[in-house]
């Protein structure tokens, strides 16, 4: 599976299924909801700083794959195999989120 950068996805492979994620309107407001007071800009902040936690990672994973047309929770990725590990997740996280506020030109 191939994801489309200028739709905003990006690629991650969980329990051996290639997945595409994306942060559409809809889950950009289910991932502020989640973040229980914060706001997306400070998540950004975090991201950019390294100071992201494993929840914010698992988060916008969650977000980035009901955009993407999964119907799940997190619940559902306590036990997931992530191939790359910890690390990969965390780096697609951080590029789904850089591609929610990207503007084509800058991709």
């Amino acid at each position: 599976m191939t994801a489309n950068p200028w739709r905003g996805e990006v690629a991650l492979t969980i329990d051996g299924q290639p997945q595409r994620m994306r942060l559409t309107l809809g889950a950009l407001a289910e991932l502020e909801a989640e973040l229980e007071g914060g706001t997306l800009v400070d998540l950004v902040r975090r991201f950019e700083g390294g100071s992201c936690s494993t929840r914010d990672v698992l988060a916008l994973i969650v977000a980035g794959l009901r955009g993407g047309g999964w119907d799940g929770s997190a619940r559902d990725l306590l036990q997931a195999e992530i191939e790359g590990g910890p690390m990969a997740a965390a780096r697609a996280a951080a590029e789904l989120l850089a591609r929610a506020f990207m503007l084509p030109e800058e991709g």
